[in-house]
């Protein structure tokens, strides 16, 4: 079963990527459920191994790609993200003091706070793209115009799959020249 969670995973990752128009350097938020995964209820059955082993394949992906990931806590830490000191400390956001638990914070964030360099947590960022594993509300961390991106494969594990890319916003009106490049 795992290793069926862990290709559904990848698959997920290089599906919003192939789409995405990520660059270098830009910020992919993950919302993660490993209780959804399983088929429970949002934290009824964290699991510190499933997230262990989703963020090592989530993050090699972004990582090769020269992606920042971003793990959105649970909302017993209020959906802070955890994050590389760098790309917070570069973008300008508050650094807050708080470790997460399995319980306090979910596994997915403890897991990716156990596993980067220098990690730190943030209340709030402004993602460029983002991966909702299991209805955990990621979109308040994502820039305003937020794009869905459909992805043929829908589930990993039991948890249903929710990804967006975002773009500028549209300004102008019926006069206006866009940039297709942008869209």
């Amino acid at each position: 079963m795992i290793n069926l969670i862990l290709t559904e995973t990848e698959t997920v990752v290089n599906e919003l990527l192939s789409v995405a128009k990520l660059k270098d350097g830009d910020i992919c938020v993950i919302g993660c459920s490993t209780s959804e995964i399983t088929g429970n209820n949002p934290g009824t059955n964290s699991t510190p191994e499933l997230a262990e082993a989703v963020f090592e394949v989530i993050y090699k992906i972004l990582s090769q790609h020269h992606i920042y990931i971003a793990s959105q806590c649970c909302e017993h830490l209020n959906r802070a993200i955890v994050i590389e000191r760098e790309i917070a400390e570069k973008k300008g956001f508050e650094i807050v003091n708080v470790i997460p638990q399995p319980k306090a914070g979910g596994s997915f964030a403890t897991a990716t706070y156990k596993a980067l360099q220098n990690p730190v947590v943030v209340e709030k960022i402004k993602a460029d793209a983002g991966i909702d594993i299991g209805g955990v509300l990621i979109g308040m961390h994502l820039k305003e115009t937020a794009v869905p991106v459909p992805l043929r494969q829908r589930t990993i594990g039991q948890a249903r799959i929710i990804a967006a890319r975002t773009r500028p916003k549209f300004i102008g009106g019926v006069r206006a020249v866009y940039d297709d490049t942008l869209m």
